[in-house]
């Protein structure tokens, strides 16, 4: 996972992963997002870490952390705040990232 710039924001699809450093839920979300690109061995998620960008916190209504903002066609199409699980991901993954399950 790398950090976020804001090269990259501008983009007009990506998956970040919102945190604080002292979050305990958001260690955990961390480590469920790491296993995932481990698994498909490349970088998915990009990650910011929320204390150092409160204007685009604001801007695009973070309600807290940890959060998953998916970006698609320059539009936030979800903010999941609730990881529950590596399946769970996954879900969104297969909506919104098709090609990690392409076969090659």
């Amino acid at each position: 996972m790398q950090p976020i710039t804001d090269e990259q924001l501008k983009q007009d699809h990506y998956f970040l992963y919102i945190y604080t450093p002292f979050c305990g839920t958001c260690h955990l979300a961390k480590t469920m997002l790491n296993q995932i690109e481990s698994v498909h061995n490349e970088d998915i998620f990009l990650e910011m870490n929320a204390s150092l960008h409160p204007e685009f916190m604001q801007e695009a209504q973070i309600e807290s952390v940890p959060c998953l903002l998916i970006m698609d066609q320059h539009q936030i199409k979800e903010k999941i705040y609730a990881f529950q699980s590596i399946p769970n991901i996954y879900t969104y993954l297969l909506k919104y990232e098709p090609k990690l399950f392409a076969n090659n």
